[in-house]
């Protein structure tokens, strides 16, 4: 009972005295915080142009803060919110620390927290900039890429066994009629669009078209005409293979003459 007593007066001391210094540390420290207003912000602390050393969370009787950089004041702000534009342009290139130094009503001195950071030339943005948007953008060239190669290589020749008039739903894409063919077959929303007209292949056919969506009635008519293909001498479209062979006839008379 005893040592157990003793271990909680112990712990309870502890806690006060960690308390008590964490109080004290921040009764006799200020919050300095750095923002971007213009200018690159790296991924680490470089940086280069316009920034604002700002004190966040002040005391209430805090009256006046100098901003130093390198231990060098470089202005001063008496009212909230303490805080100081200034750009890295106007000092040398490298490693700099940042900090601040207030005063109280009561005339005591407050110390700030000293942030670490390299100024950079202005082209050190461009060339940062450009090593992120140069992969996003052959990410997105590589995407398209796939889009499109995938598609072609897994879906060569004819693809649909459809029978010749059956109904079948065209989906959220639509449909349209292959030029090539005169089938109707669905539209894919993620094939390449050029405007009102796709780039699109056929399923029933299995060659590729410049075709444009068309409307429920059109295609529905489309796949009545396919009946007429599924007929000795049938052609959706176009002429029969007799109508033909009739014109050729009469176009060699003409010539002939």
């Amino acid at each position: 009972m005893k040592k157990t007593f003793l271990i909680i007066v112990i712990l309870t001391i502890f806690a006060a005295l960690t308390f008590s210094h964490a109080q004290a540390q921040s009764e006799n420290e200020l919050d300095l915080g750095l923002s971007r207003d213009f200018g690159y912000g790296g991924f680490g602390n470089d940086i280069q142009g316009l920034f604002s050393m700002k004190i966040n969370n002040p005391p209430d009787n805090l009256t006046r803060v100098a901003f130093l950089i390198d231990g060098t004041s470089i202005g001063e702000d008496s009212e909230p919110p303490f805080k100081l534009q200034f750009n890295t342009d106007s000092y040398p290139l490298g490693l700099h620390t940042l900090s601040a130094t207030g005063f109280t009503a009561d005339g005591k001195e407050l110390h700030s927290n000293e942030i670490k950071v390299e100024f950079v030339p202005a082209s050190a943005g461009g060339k940062a900039a450009l090593t992120i948007v140069i992969p996003i953008i052959g990410l997105l060239l590589l995407m398209v890429l796939a889009s499109f190669v995938i598609p072609l290589v897994l879906s060569r020749g004819k693809s649909s066994n459809i029978p010749m008039g059956e109904p079948r739903k065209y989906g959220i894409g639509g449909g349209a009629i292959c030029p090539k063919c005169g089938r109707p077959f669905p539209l894919r929303l993620w094939w390449i669009n050029l405007g009102l007209h796709k780039i699109d292949r056929c399923p029933h056919c299995g060659k590729w078209s410049l075709v444009r969506p068309r409307s429920m009635a059109e295609l529905r008519a489309a796949e009545a005409a396919e009946l007429t293909q599924a007929q000795p001498g049938g052609a959706i479209g176009g002429e029969s293979e007799a109508d033909k062979l009739k014109k050729e006839l009469d176009d060699s008379r003409f010539q002939n003459m």
